[in-house]
């Protein structure tokens, strides 16, 4: 069972995603919270697989709420899925570099969201094509990774840079297998392994790395060719 917090400080919207998620017999909500800092008292006292965080909150900001839990030792096991009205450009990379898993606006669909859920309580990250395409432009206006974790991409193994390299494209662990001929355990390893050595929170930071090191451009971020 994937347990859910959700923040948001609209009654409505928190009635209308605890409906839809709650129909669903592997997902269960177990909180709600109005304000940034009720979204962290409630994550670190349920500890929920999946905080669906509003951007735009009273008492602290859902950014800096979300940067403050995945900052917390305690909740290294606890995903956030960053929800806006807008698709904003620094609210992209801003929610990316807090260490987010995901980002969507709240008229997604119902089966795109329960998705999103899904797929993030199980590590991978989530972010739409229109998201994606915003967060890669404002890689290339430059707003840049810091210098050491450039540097530590430099320093993964020639298996990891691989790795990364599809993380980049976009692929989830059993994408990664399929392209490298490996187990999605195996890929889900290494994942793990190259966001411990890069300080990452989550798979979307890894996309940014990807990006900002050059291991991947947009021009071939679909191509669908296997690494050099």
């Amino acid at each position: 069972m994937t347990t859910v917090l959700l923040a948001d400080d609209q009654a409505l919207i928190r009635a209308g995603f605890r409906s839809l998620l709650s129909a669903e017999d592997d997902l269960e909500v177990v909180g709600e919270a109005a304000t940034g800092a009720a979204a962290l008292a409630q994550a670190r006292a349920l500890r929920p697989d999946v905080v669906l965080m509003d951007i735009r909150m009273p008492g602290g900001d859902g950014i800096e709420a979300a940067r403050t839990l995945l900052a917390d030792p305690e909740l290294a096991a606890t995903r956030v899925i960053m929800l806006t009205t807008f698709e904003l450009d620094d609210y992209i990379l801003d929610s990316v570099r807090a260490g987010a898993s995901g980002f969507l606006v709240k008229d997604t669909e119902p089966e795109e969201l329960i998705r999103a859920v899904r797929a993030v309580a199980r590590g991978d990250a989530l972010l739409s094509p229109s998201v994606t395409r915003r967060l890669l432009a404002s890689v290339a206006d430059g707003h840049h990774t810091s210098a050491r974790q450039l540097a530590s991409v430099e320093a993964l193994t020639v298996r990891e840079r691989e790795v990364l390299v599809q993380v980049g494209r976009g692929l989830d662990n059993a994408g990664i297998a399929a392209r490298l001929f490996i187990t999605p355990l195996t890929a889900k390893t290494h994942v793990s392994r190259i966001m411990g050595k890069l300080g990452s929170r989550g798979r979307s930071q890894l996309v940014v790395l990807a990006y900002e090191s050059g291991l991947v451009t947009p021009g071939t971020a679909d191509d669908g060719d296997a690494p050099d």
